[in-house]
């Protein structure tokens, strides 16, 4: 994941000063907060998450083809 350091904010400023984080998503679609100077927390705006989180039907239908191609044999064994 790439980090735009113009969208850092120490988790000191985040607690003072949330509009600023909230505008930085607004803006950039992302802030990182940090904790003893190390990326601890990632604020996203929640339709992009909610967009990454859903996986499309394309992706479960081929990994459920793999599983049963690798798995053929035990579901035959359960089906009986």
């Amino acid at each position: 994941m790439k980090i735009d350091t113009n969208t850092m904010v120490s988790i000191t400023e985040a607690n003072q000063n949330f509009s600023k984080v909230a505008r930085l998503v607004d803006e950039h679609g992302t802030a990182v907060i940090l904790k003893n100077n190390v990326p601890r927390y990632l604020v996203i705006d929640f339709s992009k998450a909610e967009n990454d989180s859903v996986a499309s039907d394309e992706d479960i239908m081929s990994i459920s083809k793999r599983l049963i191609t690798q798995n053929r044999e035990a579901y035959e064994v359960l089906a009986k």
